[in-house]
């Protein structure tokens, strides 16, 4: 993981669209060749013109940025008239944009345990974080995701072992079982349907589960690492104050 938790350079790029994938409930992700704004780093967002005539630029949380592929992806739900716009993009569109923007998250290798939490529009920076940690051998994470509607990826069941959390909660992300980590999902209490496999019931609860269930050696190691709504957010800070992890 990168020793710093701030990039101090902001570039301002003409994109290319790669790719777009369209998943249930409105949300794609989309994948630009960037060289510049590729550089971003867990927990930092690009200001992305969603379509030439529209001035204003919206805010998205990066993905996943590969430097060396000039790779950069945002994971977006349409809300509006420029997420609309920017979910008519296609491959050879061009886009500007300015970033990365904004500080990193930065995990300490004393604390090589990263509970990650993510909910809603908060899961992007966290499997980005993910994604990082599972590279870097001092680390080992643990990911909880929530959504209360359909998850924007690929999901599976789980053969990866998660203490404290019921066998019947198993549904994980394809992409994070593949790499080999630990992920369970939560699909919030909306009218009690849950997904398959799915926690019924709030991502922070999850959370609690493990924690709960783990061998005290874990959780000394462990530290928090959480990004989505406020809500979500306070009850983390709660949890995290409960166990005494940094958060």
């Amino acid at each position: 993981m990168p020793p710093s938790p701030r990039t101090p350079t902001i570039f301002s790029e003409a994109a290319r669209v790669v790719s777009q994938e369209e998943f249930a409930g409105d949300q794609y992700m989309l994948t630009l060749h960037a060289p510049r704004a590729a550089v971003a780093r867990p927990g930092q967002f690009v200001h992305l013109r969603c379509a030439g005539d529209l001035p204003l630029r919206r805010p998205y949380s990066v993905l996943a940025a590969d430097a060396a592929a000039a790779a950069l992806s945002v994971l977006y739900k349409v809300t509006g008239a420029g997420g609309r716009r920017l979910s008519t993009a296609r491959p050879g569109d061009v886009l500007h944009l300015l970033g990365p923007i904004g500080n990193t998250f930065a995990p300490r290798p004393e604390r090589p345990n990263l509970l990650l939490i993510g909910g809603g529009v908060g899961m992007p920076p966290i499997l980005f974080l993910a994604e990082r940690a599972r590279d870097d051998a001092r680390y080992q994470p643990f990911v909880f995701l929530g959504s209360e509607i359909p998850f924007p990826f690929r999901m599976t069941e789980s053969a990866l072992a998660f203490a404290g959390v019921p066998e019947a909660t198993n549904a994980t992300m394809e992409a994070l079982e593949r790499r080999g980590v630990a992920a369970r999902l939560a699909s919030g209490r909306a009218g009690e349907r849950g997904f398959e496999g799915c926690h019924r019931g709030n991502v922070v609860e999850l959370a609690h589960q493990w924690l709960d269930a783990a061998a005290p050696r874990v959780v000394d190691a462990a530290a928090v690492f959480a990004c989505g709504p406020p809500p979500m957010l306070k009850a983390v800070a709660r949890l995290a104050a409960r166990y005494g992890l940094p958060c």
